[in-house]
């Protein structure tokens, strides 16, 4: 498949992406509310036009998905941010607009709910 095939049949190669957000939804996270999270995410980021994909744009620069167990179970929901490698930890929907304005627009971690901070890896 060459390069333009590739875009038209996955635009998400070619998109303005700064950050991915990673949101569990595995059995122990979903018992503690990660749904909520992840529809908070999706909304809080389509309102400020940063999300990127259906519920967003094509233009946006955050691409939120979810995904199974990241270790936290106990203390879920987990969200992971990339590509700082941070992990964030009992994340509730009223965390998300201080995730995006203090961390996605300011560059500053939100410490209450810091569980962990890769270095980077590139």
């Amino acid at each position: 498949m060459d390069r333009n095939t590739l875009i038209e049949k996955a635009p998400v190669v070619n998109a303005p992406l700064k950050r991915h957000v990673f949101v569990c939804t595995g059995k122990s996270c979903s018992s503690f509310g990660s749904e909520g999270v992840l529809e908070t995410f999706w909304k809080v980021l389509a309102d400020k036009s940063l999300l990127y994909g259906k519920r967003g744009s094509l233009e946006g620069s955050v691409l939120v998905t979810t995904c199974g167990s990241i270790g936290l179970c106990q203390v879920g929901p987990a969200v992971m941010v990339y590509p700082e490698g941070v992990w964030y930890y009992n994340v509730q929907p009223e965390d998300v607009e201080e995730i995006v304005e203090q961390h996605f627009l300011q560059n500053k971690l939100v410490e209450r709910l810091l569980a962990r901070h890769l270095p980077a890896l590139i």
